[in-house]
């Protein structure tokens, strides 16, 4: 790599690189390492694909000795749909086409390697080149150029010009093309991802016009498809539920909850469900849909955690056509897509302060501009979000905008966890097995044994992690009718188990358990701490020893205040971690004068 570091050049978005040298205290290896770190750094900064790039080459000067660099984006065809250089700009976009060297693109397209040549002047790929400056003594101009790919297709190609002397060897070239090649490879995820933001961009606007034009809205069909598993369920001698969706279940805890997204439902206000992980949040959000007077109009939704930060912002506000590369027409955003009916935005905890930001001036203002617009759009959207962090607590750390927090918190709604709703575990399992027959082609029934040991488990993953354990289950077992042997946990090979033992952020440790009995008996319970001093937790539920005197409550201050603080100080919680009843918790919380903590 290069002896001495070039200076960013004025128009260049700002964007200011360190000088880098080969001396003694920098070997190649360090500066390709720090090279890399430093571009993946402007890659993951939203902005327009051009001047992202033109800031990645102009980085890229600062750790080789280079004259020239072109990054060219090409189409199915390998024609060049795009080319940016150092000092790119949109009025002089046009001018850089005529500068990228076609045949050696098109052999680096052909062939899918990198080209070096040692000597543009005497190479057939560069028959009219002529250089444009005066040239030292002895030295002559080189070219190397590596392709970009999406996975094993070639995209485009990363090519740069270089001024050689005696002193220079083909080492010092092959260390470049590796170097080169490491960030062609980061360019080329930069450019994938956008591909499949336009293409999901692509399949909205197909489903936003399909409702313009008056066909049916999906909770429609989704009715009439649960409509034939109500009537199996009633036909197996379940009870029966409310017409409630997808969700599943008759239990006093799911119904409390579905009533409150009835009431909640009616009104326009933003909704903000809370729940552990598995509870179910996306199937609450679309019941908030449905119930409402927006269920005729779309319904979308966006996993805020899904997606980086820098394709957020588009995401959601759309683009003008031109806004970036690949942006060929104009695109509507999710935010504009739901004009009329609700938007769901799934991990809202887990988005940055600049995300928020513009999110809370859409929430305020009811208006936005698309990526690369001026003009000012104004939408009537519902929303509805959803997290498993503690918002309270990363408020009070900064880590989340409180004035963000007032404005999706207007109701709150808290899903029940699966271990809050046991009653509903036979009706869900059935439920998932009878889905798991549908997609196989096969047919199985679980045994009252095999139903005892899901009542008994403590689904630290709730209802995601008992579909997983019951297709695991279908898929493992030998014969049509699943019992308690065939389950992972009595065979030692729960990884759920294992998992959630050694997870320092669950407050509900766990323990795995022991190696089952003959003829299918209940494991015995093993307890092994997950964390420190806090209690353990089997995977089978204790039951609270009802007939105990509350003068006789044996346990300790540090180990209620333990329980309370596992169970996020829900007191039933904590009666069933310590095998105690809620009035004998709420006892020894008046015994130990404990203040109760409230969020």
């Amino acid at each position: 790599m290069g002896t001495h570091a070039s200076t960013v050049a004025p128009g260049t978005a700002g964007y200011t690189v360190s000088s880098y040298s080969c001396g003694p205290s920098h070997t190649r290896a360090d500066i390709a390492l720090r090279g890399v770190y430093e571009i993946s750094k402007v890659l993951a900064v939203p902005g327009r694909l051009e001047a992202t790039l033109t800031n990645v080459l102009t980085l890229l000067s600062s750790f080789l000795d280079m004259r020239h660099g072109l990054v060219t984006l090409l189409d199915e065809e390998g024609a060049p749909t795009s080319v940016v250089g150092i000092g790119w700009s949109e009025e002089r976009a046009h001018l850089w086409m005529g500068r990228q060297p076609e045949r050696a693109v098109a052999q680096i397209y052909d062939t899918g390697m990198p080209v070096v040549v040692h000597n543009m002047e005497r190479s057939a790929l560069f028959p009219d080149w002529a250089f444009d400056g005066p040239l030292p003594p002895g030295a002559r101009v080189s070219f190397i150029g590596v392709p970009i790919k999406d996975r094993m297709k070639v995209v485009g190609t990363l090519t740069i010009e270089q001024i050689w002397d005696e002193t220079t060897t083909y080492h010092a070239a092959d260390e470049d093309v590796r170097f080169l090649t490491m960030v062609a490879n980061l360019i080329g995820q930069t450019v994938r991802l956008l591909k499949l933001v336009q293409r999901d961009r692509e399949r909205l606007m197909d489903q936003h016009r399909l409702l313009e034009k008056g066909f049916e809205d999906g909770s429609a069909r989704r009715a009439r498809s649960a409509e034939p598993r109500r009537n199996r369920s009633a036909g197996a001698g379940e009870e029966g539920a409310d017409e409630q969706g997808d969700i599943v279940g008759s239990s006093q805890a799911l119904r409390e909850a579905l009533q409150r997204i009835r009431r909640v439902a009616r009104s326009h206000s933003a909704v903000l469900l809370r729940g552990e992980s598995g509870t179910g949040k996306e199937l609450f959000a679309r019941a908030t849909h449905d119930f409402s007077p927006r269920a005729k109009k779309p319904f979308i939704k966006l996993n805020c955690a899904a997606l980086p930060e820098s394709v957020l912002e588009s995401e959601l506000f759309g683009h003008e056509k031109g806004a970036f590369t690949g942006a060929v027409a104009q695109r509507k955003g999710r935010f504009e897509l739901a004009d009329g009916g609700t938007l769901f935005l799934d991990e809202i905890g887990d988005t940055s302060q600049a995300f928020q930001v513009k999110l809370l001036r859409v929430l305020q203002e009811g208006e936005f501009e698309r990526v690369g617009g001026t003009q000012t759009i104004k939408v009537d959207v519902r929303l509805v979000c959803a997290t498993n962090r503690n918002l309270e607590e990363a408020v009070a750390k900064g880590e989340f905008r409180a004035d963000l927090y007032y404005r999706i918190n207007v109701v709150s709604v808290r899903l029940p966890a699966l271990r809050d709703r046991r009653e509903d575990i036979p009706q869900l399992a059935r439920e998932f097995l009878r889905r798991f027959d549908q997609e196989h082609h096969t047919k199985h029934e679980l045994s009252p044994s095999a139903l005892d040991v899901l009542e008994s488990c403590y689904f630290p993953g709730n209802v995601r992690e008992l579909e997983n354990c019951i297709r695991r289950t279908a898929t493992l077992s030998l014969d049509d009718r699943i019992d308690a042997r065939d389950f992972a946990c009595r065979n030692d090979e729960c990884l759920s188990a294992m998992l959630w033992k050694t997870a320092v952020s669950d407050p509900f440790p766990i323990v795995q358990p022991g190696p089952r009995e003959e003829q299918g008996g209940v494991a015995p319970e093993r307890e092994q701490g997950s964390r420190g001093d806090a209690p353990a937790i089997p995977l089978h539920r204790r039951e609270p020893d009802r007939d105990m005197p509350l003068d006789n409550v044996k346990v300790s201050r540090a180990e209620l205040l333990d329980a309370l603080e596992g169970a996020g100080w829900v007191q039933a919680k904590a009666a069933r971690l310590l095998g105690l009843t809620p009035r004998q918790i709420g006892y020894a919380i008046r015994k130990y004068d404990i203040e109760v903590r409230k969020f």
